[in-house]
């Protein structure tokens, strides 16, 4: 058996932060203990092992994977995650993706066209979009299959929150339909020139040096193997894997006083 120093518990601060938005009321069955069931999740997305192979500490595997499969489908993790999060915006925001590995076992959902795994050079991948606001902290995900252009993702990843004062983006982002209309939202665009422009545009220079933090919440989010390397069929249960660490490794920790 696992000693609990070689796995991942949640922290009591954790807990506290994530435990008034797990599901109340529900029919069935009572739920066996939330925080070793919703540890033992945590654990397996941090190791990116099999579910089967799932530590005895946390209880039967069958039951920690059965959880985190039936509220990925229900939309639970993605609710946390947004609640955690607030609905206002932000003065400073940042955008940008990141490619992710699609594992052969990601092949064979039914309608896979509509579960973001695209095809190109690098692969079979998958591209998950991000907002994050000035302290690097992701507000919200949105998914796309890896051949997509980061401008696929852009506008509806950004509607999901109010408009912020100021984006960081870079060049990818630089096109004219992008600029406007975050201009007509209020929002002022931080966007380097592509170095194509025959009249580059200006930005602002000091601003634009805070975009590191978004990328360095990428390669915080992709310590958990389980997002690092994409081997869920569906859609939704991925996004849920990015929803759920990004909740716990962030807003339950540092939207703390």
């Amino acid at each position: 058996m696992a000693r609990k120093r070689e796995v991942y518990w949640l922290s009591d601060p954790e807990w506290e932060a994530i435990q008034p938005h797990l599901p109340r009321g529900r029919r069935g069955a009572r739920r066996v203990d939330d925080r070793r069931v919703i540890s033992g999740i945590m654990h397996m997305l941090r190791s990116g092992g099999r579910w089967k192979d799932c530590p005895t500490i946390y209880g039967p595997s069958t039951t920690v994977y059965n959880r985190w499969n039936r509220w990925s489908r229900q939309g639970v993790w993605e609710r946390i995650f947004y609640a955690l999060t607030g609905s206002d915006g932000v003065f400073t925001g940042a955008v940008d993706s990141t490619h992710i590995k699609a594992h052969r076992s990601a092949a064979g959902a039914k309608g896979a066209h509509h579960h973001a795994i695209g095809t190109s050079r690098g692969g079979r991948t998958t591209k998950i979009h991000a907002l994050s606001d000035d302290r690097g902290r992701p507000v919200a995900f949105v998914l796309t299959p890896g051949n997509a252009h980061d401008l696929a993702g852009a506008r509806a990843l950004l509607a999901i929150r109010r408009p912020s004062h100021k984006l960081l983006a870079d060049r990818a982002y630089d096109a004219a339909s992008l600029r406007d209309w975050l201009v007509e939202r209020g929002t002022e665009p931080v966007i380097p020139p592509n170095p194509t422009r025959k009249n580059p545009h200006a930005y602002d220079r000091e601003a634009y040096r805070a975009r590191n933090l978004i990328e360095r919440m990428f390669c915080r989010l992709k310590d958990f193997r389980r997002i690092a390397t994409r081997y869920d069929k569906r859609a939704d249960i991925f996004l849920s894997a990015v929803c759920i660490a990004a909740a716990i490794t962030w807003w339950a920790i540092e939207s703390r006083p």
